[in-house]
């Protein structure tokens, strides 16, 4: 395995740890709206939801690079 192999590897291990993260906020945003917690504490939470989409989808260009039809 070479170097850029590893790192590509590197960065899908990245990726679906995201992933995970970011489907756990998920669950517990839904459990913290079914247990009325307040709603400060929901938007921290999307907050940071939002914020994994968004280097997940950096890191999705980096792994699966967009191919010219």
């Amino acid at each position: 395995m070479n170097i850029q192999d590893q790192d590509m590897a590197e960065l899908r291990v990245r990726l679906a740890r995201l992933e995970l993260e970011h489907e756990d906020y998920d669950r517990a945003i839904e459990a913290m709206i079914a247990h009325g917690v307040d709603q400060l504490r929901i938007q921290r939470f999307k907050k940071k939801k939002l914020g994994l989409k968004d280097e997940i989808t950096k890191l999705r260009g980096r792994v699966i690079p967009d191919i010219i039809a």
